[in-house]
């Protein structure tokens, strides 16, 4: 094995970008700022996709899939839209390449096409534009369609999963009948957000509106699941929109209603990115490794087999060849790693550096008595257990760690939140303690801009149900009816 992880303690970052890489999640490219996701970390996002697929479908969405070029007029129809992704758009003017009779192969100068195409950054526009054709009446809605893709957004300064100039993500674009239907849509969608971070990303969210100044451009409405990191840093890990009838206004989506009334569509828009591989890996890791919920571990049991000769293998392996099919029956995806290029001891910082879940270790003095012992990543403790009712007690294992994963989080998240009453406070907490900081906030986009640029803390959400209480603005000591949630972010 390489050397160790830089400490979380000594720098965060650091840690984060070794994780990364040595536990073979991804990599940079060759293309500035796009990364390449390797097998092990791609594994874990098929995961999360078929989670989410299955959640999406279960709420009556289908996939489908619209084209990644998007003619830049399209952009210049609805206009917060285009001036909120105008600097991240890569544009496409040529269509061919050329020699140029020294040996350089060289932009095609005559093949410029008509009008430029843009990389789609989302896909409202080309969807919107699309929809036209597919709603006349109220019988053509509600559409409720979703979308795996990718999206390239011309970030300057990029991070393995976290800021990518490519990335890949699902979609959601919803048409309806009526503003309630379109509201209640994007609210729902949120709380399937919040279903599978929770239960099976195991990082509890808190669930909330964006101020008007970090809302999603063209959207009425941004809801959003803020998780917290071990750092003390926010991260976005889920947003809905209610789009109002912006969209169908610039593409002129109509519908004729029940009563014959000819109107314009509601909208809904809604994502999830890889940037959930981020929360995954700074909500729970440690220094040495991965820590992965068992539900979207690509292995949740590594046996591994302590041997002097053949003999004692051949034992071990006979045993382990019943025992593997009794696991896989259970739903619970298991690695024997029998390979004699490497010791236990690689072995077991192998499989720690990569979160397996479950380490089995069986020796020759455990085949003598009936027992193996039992490795959980998430706290390192190690049990003897009788072979007989193993497969009992690694089904129940399973479930445990993944409660007991969700349960850290929310217990730091807990005594990692603040509630602030003065500006002078707040800057405090945030430089000595981070987190989530709970203060009162007089509702102006001025107030926020300020805070923002003095303290390079943003409010990540006004949380739903949240409760109204009276106070003064931390700020500019005007009223306040209730408070918000600060922190710094990702």
């Amino acid at each position: 094995m390489s050397k160790g992880l830089t400490s979380r303690n000594d720098d965060y970052s650091q840690w984060y970008n070794e994780l990364v890489t040595k536990a073979d999640l991804a990599e940079h490219s060759a293309v500035r700022g796009c990364m390449v996701i390797k097998p092990y970390g791609y594994t874990i996002w098929e995961k999360m996709q078929a989670a989410l697929d299955t959640m999406f479908k279960d709420t009556g969405h289908s996939n489908a899939y619209f084209p990644l070029f998007i003619p830049k007029s399209f952009f210049s129809k609805e206009a917060s839209h285009v001036e909120g992704f105008a600097t991240e758009c890569a544009v496409v003017t040529h269509y061919r390449l050329k020699n140029d009779g020294a040996g350089n192969i060289v932009v095609d100068e005559e093949a410029k096409l008509e009008e430029e195409l843009i990389v789609r950054p989302t896909s409202e526009t080309i969807i919107w534009n699309t929809y036209r054709g597919w709603i006349q009446s109220y019988r053509d809605l509600p559409i409720l369609v979703n979308q795996w893709a990718n999206v390239v957004r011309w970030e300057m300064r990029t991070r393995l999963f976290l800021r990518t100039a490519e990335f890949l993500w699902q979609e959601g674009h919803t048409a309806h009948a009526t503003e309630q239907e379109a509201i209640e849509e994007a609210e729902r969608m949120l709380e399937v957000y919040a279903d599978f971070a929770e239960n099976w990303l195991a990082v509890p969210v808190i669930r909330g509106k964006k101020t008007a100044n970090e809302r999603f451009a063209g959207a009425l409405e941004t809801y959003c699941i803020e998780a917290l990191m071990q750092d003390g840093k926010a991260l976005q890990a889920g947003t809905s929109h209610f789009l109002g009838q912006n969209f169908a206004k610039a593409f002129d989506v109509k519908f004729t209603s029940k009563e014959g009334v000819l109107d314009y569509v509601w909208a809904t828009s809604w994502g999830v990115s890889t940037r959930l591989m981020g929360a995954l890996i700074m909500a729970h890791s440690d220094d040495s490794g991965l820590v992965l919920p068992p539900k979207l571990a690509p292995v949740q049991v590594v046996i591994v087999p302590i041997y002097k000769n053949d003999d004692e293998l051949n034992r071990i392996s006979t045993y382990v060849d019943g025992l593997i099919p009794e696991l896989k029956a259970k739903g619970i995806s298991v690695k024997y790693d029998d390979r004699d290029t490497q010791r236990p001891g690689f072995k077991f910082a192998e499989y720690e550096l990569k979160g397996v879940p479950v380490r089995l270790a069986i020796g020759s003095r455990d085949m003598d008595n009936g027992t193996v012992e039992v490795a959980r990543r998430d706290t390192r403790e190690k049990v003897t257990v009788a072979q007989n009712g193993l497969v009992a007690h690694i089904e129940q294992l399973l479930v445990d760690i993944q409660q007991n994963i969700y349960q850290k989080a929310l217990q730091f998240r807990t005594e990692n939140t603040t509630e602030v009453n003065s500006y002078d406070e707040f800057k405090r907490v945030l430089d000595e303690k981070g987190g989530f900081i709970s203060a009162h906030w007089d509702g102006t986009p001025e107030t926020e801009k300020q805070i923002k640029e003095e303290t390079k803390a943003t409010i990540r959400c006004i949380p739903l149900n949240n409760k109204q209480e009276a106070g003064v603005c931390m700020v500019t000591g005007k009223p306040s009816t209730q408070r918000v949630l600060f922190a710094r972010a990702y």
